[in-house]
């Protein structure tokens, strides 16, 4: 039998060495994420899974499950701290919705629309970084970055190829590909690479297939991101 702790005051049942991101999806009850993803180790960079687990802020998806734990994530307080994360995200990269390719299927733009962020409330950035689109079939676009880590990760575990890496420190933290001109085009990455198709946002994206799917049609069209 599965030990069990509580999320929200209910009941979540747990399997031995699980995270609680892990259980609470398992069970269908959902934690706003970023940088999680069920098929790589937790990475707890982007803190929007901050919940209070007997009092004490954790990130879910690295926090193991214990019994009797009582976890809460649906709070006024945390929801209001993830709405001011998404801010601050938004405010560091350029992200115009209405012209992103992808709009309708991005985490970020979902997320934020489900914690009610009604406007980035600080001052934009407006970085300037580069587009890279020398790869004749895979697009880069800096701009959109929000350092989630999940194409290093795919790209190293998966792929088998480290097209990409995170360098820098502080506000200067940036994606980097592996190669001695810093080009796409001089890796080996395919459009049928894991790391090609993992972005949450739209830093990496195919040539040659934009707006296949027509807005009002997509994922999160279609269904917020609780419950798609």
């Amino acid at each position: 039998m599965s030990d069990v702790f509580q999320l929200d005051g209910e009941d979540v049942p747990f399997a031995p060495g699980e995270t609680v991101m892990q259980a609470a999806t398992r069970a269908g009850r959902y934690v706003p994420h970023l940088c999680w993803h069920p098929d790589f180790a937790p990475h707890g960079s982007c803190r929007v899974c901050t919940v209070k687990a007997d009092g004490c802020p954790a990130a879910a998806c690295t926090l193991q499950a214990a019994p009797g734990m009582d976890v809460e994530s649906d709070t006024e307080a945390l929801n209001a701290q993830r709405k001011t994360l998404l801010q601050m995200l938004f405010v560091e990269g350029n992200h115009f919705c209405p012209s992103c390719e992808k709009s309708g299927d991005c985490r970020l733009q979902a997320t934020a629309y489900q914690v009610g962020m009604e406007g980035p409330h600080f001052e934009e950035f407006y970085p300037d970084r580069p587009v890279d689109a020398s790869h004749p079939d895979v697009l880069l676009d800096f701009n959109r970055c929000i350092l989630c880590g999940l194409c290093v990760r795919a790209s190293r575990e998966v792929d088998g190829k480290n097209v990409f890496e995170i360098g820098g420190h502080g506000i200067g933290t940036h994606l980097l590909v592996n190669s001695a001109s810093g080009k796409l085009a001089d890796t080996d990455l395919t459009p049928d690479d894991r790391a090609a198709n993992i972005c949450p946002v739209g830093v990496i994206l195919p040539k040659r297939r934009g707006f296949a799917v027509p807005i009002g049609q997509r994922r999160f069209d279609l269904k917020p991101v609780d419950e798609a």
